[in-house]
């Protein structure tokens, strides 16, 4: 299993290497250069397996020999063991077509958790056997960063920086990132929107000197390893509701594409799904990207579910690179004028391959208080900001057959965002046992302006230190 960068430019990478390098060196994006499928058997197989064992098959055939099947399964297993529900990612009923999959009840109390745990573990291991050290680089609307801390904190070989919007994003985000006080953890404040963050992560990668003298990785979803992991559990819910023999829609809030593209990638492998519903907040690029080829920049809006204000949604060149093809040539000249006019066009073709998957709703704040409100109402369930507008896209985009379930991807625990839940409902999120005490800690970060040359002179600094 060889991994190709969606721009063309940049040499093949193994699955270890690829897992280490994070962003291609040519800019791009790396996607497997074939994906392997699952036959309708194969995928009725996983029916009754857990999570840890189904995660193992999907899985495997990525890994092209980088771990013996024993070594992935006990890697998986202490990854898992962190969470606080035996089925990982457990299914819960709101009618007789609509469900949520709960994908909340890692560490940190969100869904970045199912691929950071792991990704760490990996990291580990590999910089182990290659005796290196990584500074790791992310960039976080808020459950990135404080997923990636927990899961890289303390271990050995690696530092990690990780950026956030100083102001935008919750409390309780910030601080699951700002009150670990491990020696390798370094958390920024940035002066700026996400998309700045994320703006300010590509330039220090595509700035090769300071790349290679620091060594750097990354934790967010422009890393195909992250990515890959979050395959797992659309295999996992579709099977416990009758695929193969059965469809399955997903709903999945989203504003950079990672979540979603990785329910691409399943069924690319064969799982039925019959659409993926792209559920956005008012920031609506890919939206209208979708709908009407529009994949132009706006301003970024804050909003009650701020882990989607993004207008800059990186995973969307994986698809992209697709929709021109697989033509890496022709996308890295898409991909640099849009760099430079913040803009592109879809045309007409690629829309309609899009539309084959892909259908899109873009919720508003009034949508999302009525979609926390009308849940709580009718099952008594308390959502967060992010899944409720999942579920607005999927009450909207749900297919006309309604003998095909549908799923809406619950992204992070409520208590994540009680200000907002508790304006909508009048429900305050109690703060489950793990993150009891959080606002009685000490936080520790730094703020520093949307300049390139300030963050990697603190980057430099805190190395050399």
């Amino acid at each position: 299993m060889k991994y190709i960068s969606t721009r063309g430019a940049a040499p093949a990478l193994t699955f270890e290497e690829v897992t280490l390098a994070g962003l291609a060196r040519d800019g791009g994006l790396y996607v497997p250069e074939s994906i392997p499928t699952l036959s309708p058997a194969e995928i009725r197989d996983l029916a009754g397996l857990s999570y840890v064992e189904t995660a193992v098959r999907i899985l495997t055939p990525f890994l092209g020999g980088a771990l013996p099947e024993a070594d992935l399964r006990a890697l998986l297993t202490e990854a898992y063991g962190h969470f606080d529900h035996k089925a990982v990612a457990p299914l819960k009923q709101l009618d007789e077509r609509h469900w949520i999959l709960e994908l909340f009840h890692g560490p940190t109390l969100a869904f970045k958790d199912f691929a950071l745990q792991v990704l760490g573990l990996l990291f580990e291991r590999f910089l182990a056997t290659r005796n290196e050290h990584l500074t790791v680089i992310g960039a976080t609307s808020g459950d990135t960063g404080s997923a990636a801390i927990h899961a890289l904190a303390g271990r050995d070989n690696l530092d990690i920086v990780m950026l956030h919007p100083q102001g935008r994003v919750s409390d309780v985000q910030r601080r699951q990132m700002t009150t670990v006080m491990a020696p390798n953890v370094h958390n920024v404040a940035i002066q700026g929107t996400f998309d700045d963050c994320q703006a300010l992560v590509k330039a220090m990668f595509n700035d090769q000197p300071f790349r290679d003298r620091h060594r750097l990785s990354a934790v967010n979803s422009i890393n195909w390893t992250r990515l890959l992991v979050q395959v797992v559990y659309y295999f996992y819910a579709a099977v416990r509701l009758g695929a193969p023999e059965r469809q399955v829609a997903f709903s999945v809030p989203t504003g950079n594409f990672g979540d979603v593209f990785a329910g691409y990638i399943a069924h690319a492998m064969g799982l039925p799904i019959e659409r993926l519903i792209v559920a956005t907040n008012t920031n609506d690029i890919l939206h209208r990207a979708l709908t009407k080829g529009d994949y132009s920049v706006g301003t970024v809006a804050p909003t009650s579910s701020p882990s989607m204000d993004i207008q800059i949604s990186s995973n969307f060149e994986r698809l992209l690179f697709d929709l021109h093809g697989r033509d890496g040539t022709a996308l890295a000249a898409t991909m640099a004028d849009f760099e430079k006019n913040r803009r592109m066009h879809l045309n007409a073709d690629q829309r309609a391959t899009a539309a084959r998957l892909f259908v899109s709703f873009s919720a508003d704040e009034d949508d999302t208080a009525l979609s926390l409100r009308r849940v709580y109402a009718e099952s008594g369930l308390v959502l967060d900001p992010h899944t409720a507008v999942g579920v607005a896209a999927a009450w909207a985009q749900a297919p006309a057959d309604r003998h095909i379930p549908v799923v809406t991807l619950s992204t992070a625990h409520p208590a994540k965002f009680r200000d907002a839940v508790e304006r909508a409902t009048g429900q305050r999120p109690a703060m489950p046992p793990r993150a009891q005490g959080l606002f009685d800690r000490e936080e520790r970060y730094t703020t520093l302006p949307n300049d390139l040359a300030a963050v990697e002179a603190f980057i430099a600094e805190r190395m050399a230190e």
